[in-house]
């Protein structure tokens, strides 16, 4: 009888708990938001740069910057759909909520580690740690693309504004050439990696989570690196809008050379993410600095891009975060 009875509660449990946690989640994540927004002068300063422009105006360009979010954010889906296909088969529905899910926790974790967890909680419990896996694949897809286009926009940087030895800059440019290299040859053959923790008696014993990565062909992996460069393309184009909109007299090579240095600087530095705005508006400071004087012009575009881009996407998930399935008990789509 008392077997029967510890059965008949467990699930009551288990349910108790995952509510907890999900309340707890959502909370944790707007309170560390208002916390920011409500310090963040940035921002202010943002709606004062705004104030003498025509509403109509104002409404039509933050439009078009928000339904590129929503399409950035649509692309990483199709994109984790497709990574995720060989292991499990979700919905494009269901990819779009664990995306906006996995941001609400990537927002209060540090270098954006709660999105996994956000988004393999929709998973089948025995496949979540495999989809994690295929996730970063994804990931690092997405880092080769930033770290390339950086590197590349670094060197024209230091050949136009910091002019130094040939010879060393030569120096520069080959290592520069090299580190690229390296990650194109890295992530198409990601199956390799699968390879050498095979061949650590260690890891061994977990093939079960990584042997995924030998199922992905070149092929494979150049449509995932397409899908990147598709949302490359799309928040870059997000700042070129705000650029040209407050600072008109930029020069579109400018901007496009910067906007790759700030991702690439970005990408590389340990951050959380409702803090990555000092780091953005730091960053952005220093470099914009060559091409423009209009520093609050710079740091305003900046600012509104992260409250767009993170922030609003992280307040739209905390809805998808009640939809998680931490225990693996409930029915599933």
């Amino acid at each position: 009888m008392q077997k029967v009875s510890a059965k008949s509660i467990t699930p009551r449990y288990k349910t108790i708990i995952s509510n907890l946690i999900k309340i707890g989640v959502v909370l944790f994540a707007f309170y560390f938001i208002y916390i920011k927004l409500s310090s963040n002068q940035d921002l202010k300063g943002f709606l004062d740069l705004i104030a003498t422009i025509p509403t109509i105006q104002i409404v039509s360009v933050l439009s078009l910057v928000f339904l590129l979010m929503l399409l950035n954010w649509g692309l990483e889906a199709i994109k984790w759909k497709r990574l995720i296909g060989p292991i499990e088969r979700i919905s494009l529905w269901k990819a779009i909520e664990s995306v906006f899910c996995g941001l609400t926790w990537a927002v209060f974790t540090p270098n954006r580690l709660g999105e996994y967890g956000g988004r393999v909680f929709f998973l089948s419990p025995k496949r979540r740690i495999i989809g994690a896996v295929a996730m970063a694949v994804g990931n690092i897809g997405q880092m080769v693309l930033t770290n390339i286009f950086g590197s590349i926009a670094v060197c024209v940087f230091i050949y136009r504004f910091k002019p130094m030895d040939s010879l060393f800059f030569l120096f520069i440019c080959t290592l520069a050439f090299i580190f690229c290299s390296f990650l194109a040859i890295f992530y198409f053959n990601i199956r390799w990696l699968n390879g050498l923790l095979l061949s650590m008696r260690f890891t061994r014993k977990y093939k079960k989570f990584y042997t995924i990565l030998a199922r992905y062909r070149k092929a494979e992996l150049f449509r995932i690196l397409l899908y990147c460069l598709a949302r490359y393309a799309v928040f870059s184009t997000q700042y070129f809008i705000m650029f040209f909109w407050l600072i008109p007299s930029l020069h579109f090579s400018d901007v496009f050379m910067m906007v790759c240095i700030l991702f690439f600087v970005q990408s590389n530095l340990p951050s959380l993410d409702l803090f990555d705005i000092g780091i953005r508006s730091v960053t952005a400071l220093f470099f914009f600095e060559f091409i423009t004087n209009q520093s609050a012009a710079v740091v305003a575009c900046t600012a509104s891009i992260w409250l767009i881009n993170i922030i609003i996407p992280a307040i739209l998930g905390s809805y998808f975060v009640f939809k998680l399935n931490f225990f693996g008990s409930l029915k599933r789509n």
